[in-house]
């Protein structure tokens, strides 16, 4: 008889026990450690497999030495040599669960026991049997191991990577506001109410009650509109208008009042003010300008430009206007360059000139006598000339805070003009107190660096009279705050300045 050699794998495939029968008797061989077991099996009990146990491979499979990491087999396969085909009967033992007793036919008789005294009918049968079950335990067993192995191996766990932690949002940086941009980024035109009048703009309104007025402001315009032969007031304030045309005005030859004020506008042309003969009132403040209009009409009596970009005023820009009582050129960027000469010579009925808040360095040259009001606050001025006001007849008030006047740079009797009632020389560089007139009413001089008081320096010479109520100096405030002075007022000061109401120190 050959050698049968059988494998025993274990589910997971842990280990495998290889069996070789052959006449010399049976050896397990489980990895490279090999066991041999003598061929009568009443031998079996004294390597371990007990007095009791069945003449049967039980003792061999599954001794502690010899068992698997599984406690069943799944996969058995037989490799036998020689002529002779022999089935193999299989059974599970309670035990150890492994596989119980393993023999062939042919060495049934061989090894003794009960199995050699059986008739050879019986054994055929059980035989039978034992190939029946095999085979039906060997389908199941592979149809087993096939559902097993398609079982997808579960994949090694990939390291979570822990999420990045999220930024703090930076603060928002305030944005300002682009200023909007011809053409697109402006807002839509505001249209006005239907209107009774035929001629009136679409995006103005023409009120029944003042048939004469047109209000256009506050309406988004980039331009503006015709203007109908019947108006005679035109309020175009608070919108986007950037140039005059002519055309807009070639109808209203009546038209008196105009205000262009808070746009953008940085040009006029020059024939629109020929259409415009009885123009009074022209309030362009608040834009873009970079020189005052040309050819202006001369029945002009107000013009505002103040809060613009003046750098420039043209020769002859005021000449002929001698209607002209206000002249509002403040907050601009006026030089000395830019007052010519007789710029303001023809202006003989001027009230009112306002050059505050530009870059004078020296005061405007040949203002007009006429001037009730003169207004030179923040500038750069240092000096005045000897005799400056000696010929106004009419000057009130005059603003001079926020220059760089000095002692040196003020004559002593500078502002000694009977006229004068209101002078601010406040934030300046004075030590002293200039001499003053006694129909001066309100003196402020704050903010310099003076340092004395002294009654008798300041008070007018035409008050010496004491006992004289109406030759005593008119006075009524003064003010002497943020400059060296340490109270009380002299008793000088108070018996000069009898109608002084108020004094600040």
């Amino acid at each position: 008889m050959g050698v049968r050699t059988m494998f025993f794998t274990s589910r997971h495939h842990c280990s495998a026990a290889q069996l070789q029968l052959s006449a010399q008797g049976l050896e397990v061989q489980e990895g490279e450690k090999k066991t041999s077991y003598p061929k009568d099996p009443r031998d079996w009990a004294e390597d371990g497999a007990g007095k009791n146990s069945d003449p049967t491979l039980s003792g061999l499979i599954p001794t502690p030495s010899h068992r698997p990491c599984s406690p069943r087999y799944t996969h058995v396969s037989m490799h036998q040599r020689g002529r002779e085909t022999e089935l193999l009967t299989f059974r599970r033992k309670r035990g150890n669960d492994p596989i119980g007793s393993l023999l062939s036919r042919g060495e049934q008789g061989k090894y003794g026991g009960k199995w050699g005294k059986e008739t050879e009918a019986g054994t055929s049968n059980r035989t039978m049997k034992a190939g029946l079950a095999y085979c039906s335990l060997l389908v199941l067993l592979l149809i087993t191991d096939v559902c097993g192995q398609r079982r997808p191996k579960p994949k090694p766990a990939r390291p979570t990577r822990k999420p990045p932690a999220p930024k703090k949002p930076s603060p928002p940086t305030p944005k300002s506001e682009p200023e909007p941009q011809e053409p697109t980024d402006f807002p839509p035109p505001i249209l006005g109410p239907p209107s009774e009048f035929p001629d009136c703009p679409r995006e103005c309104f023409c009120p029944p009650s003042y048939p004469n007025a047109l209000y256009c402001e506050n309406r988004n315009l980039r331009k503006v509109p015709i203007i109908p032969f019947r108006t005679h007031y035109l309020y175009l304030q608070n919108n986007y208008i950037n140039q005059v045309t002519a055309e807009s005005f070639k109808n209203c030859t009546e038209l008196k009042w105009i205000n262009l004020g808070n746009n953008r506008i940085r040009s006029v042309e020059k024939q629109m003010f020929d259409k415009l003969p009885n123009l009074l009132y022209l309030y362009m403040e608040r834009n873009e300008l970079k020189e005052v209009p040309d050819d202006l009409p001369n029945g002009l009596e107000q013009l505002r430009l103040s809060r613009n970009q003046i750098t420039k005023i043209p020769p002859g820009a005021f000449s002929k206007m001698e209607n002209l009582a206000l002249l509002d050129l403040h907050n601009n960027r006026i030089s000395d360059s830019s007052l010519g000469k007789n710029i303001f010579k023809d202006l003989k009925n001027l009230i009112q000139l306002n050059l505050a808040h530009n870059i004078l360095r020296k005061m405007p040259p040949n203002i007009p006598k006429s001037l009730f009001q003169l207004f030179l606050d923040k500038n750069n001025i240092e000096e005045i000339p000897q005799d400056y006001f000696k010929d106004f007849t009419n000057l009130a008030f005059v603003r001079l805070n926020y220059n760089l006047l000095s002692d040196k740079g003020v004559p002593k009797l500078v502002f000694n003009v009977s006229s004068l009632l209101d002078l601010h020389l406040s934030h300046n560089q004075l030590s002293t107190i200039p001499l003053f007139s006694s129909e001066l009413e309100q003196l402020h001089l704050n903010n310099n660096n003076i340092e004395s008081l002294n009654g008798t320096e300041i008070c007018p010479s035409n008050s010496l009279e004491v006992h004289d109520e109406n030759g005593a100096p008119k006075l009524r405030y003064l003010r002497l705050d943020g400059n060296h002075l340490i109270p009380p007022v002299p008793s000088d000061v108070i018996m000069c300045f009898r109608h002084l109401h108020a004094i600040v120190i």
